[in-house]
């Protein structure tokens, strides 16, 4: 978790997340087919989150609405950019379990195929109640299926899309 106190801190840092509260400081993380998570917040406190599947199991989304509770963040809004799918995310079924066990049968899919599917978006979804987050908007958006998207699983693409939140300087 990269916390940011200034417009260009934590430059080049490496985290699954940021949270900045402060104005002119813009956060990015750049995902394939891991979900994009940015949050807001009314305070002006923001985030975001690249949530892959081991980062979900390992608390990101949760860290980082507390990360921006703890700098004034009453109420935190979500919004999940294009991300894989589970009509293209065949899942092993160890790990399948493990996710349902964290996060619900929500996230258990099946593949076109017929073989086991993580549905990615609901995990981020139930990730985001646990924390007490508001999923406010949710991109339809496949990156396995988009040809303008970045998709490690479908293409071994080695670009990345960017998902960026800011502030505004006051």
């Amino acid at each position: 978790m990269a916390l940011v106190k200034e417009p260009g801190g934590c430059r080049g840092e490496e985290a699954d997340a940021a949270v900045t509260s402060c104005p002119g400081a813009a956060l990015a993380v750049l995902t394939a087919d891991c979900a994009p998570v940015a949050l807001s917040s009314p305070e002006g406190v923001v985030g975001i989150v690249h949530a892959g599947w081991k980062g979900l199991l390992g608390g990101v989304v949760e860290a980082a609405v507390k990360s921006m509770e703890s700098l004034g963040a009453r109420e935190v809004f979500a919004a999940l950019g294009p991300c894989i799918w589970p009509h293209a995310y065949d899942f092993s079924p160890a790990d399948l379990d493990t996710m349902a066990r964290r996060f619900g049968p929500v996230v258990r899919s099946v593949a076109p195929s017929g073989r086991p599917a993580l549905d990615l978006p609901a995990a981020v979804g139930s990730a985001l109640e646990r924390a007490g987050a508001s999923l406010s908007a949710v991109s339809q958006t496949c990156t396995h299926c988009s040809p303008a998207h970045w998709s490690w699983r479908a293409r071994a693409d080695r670009g990345r899309q960017a998902t960026v939140v800011w502030t505004p300087p006051r």
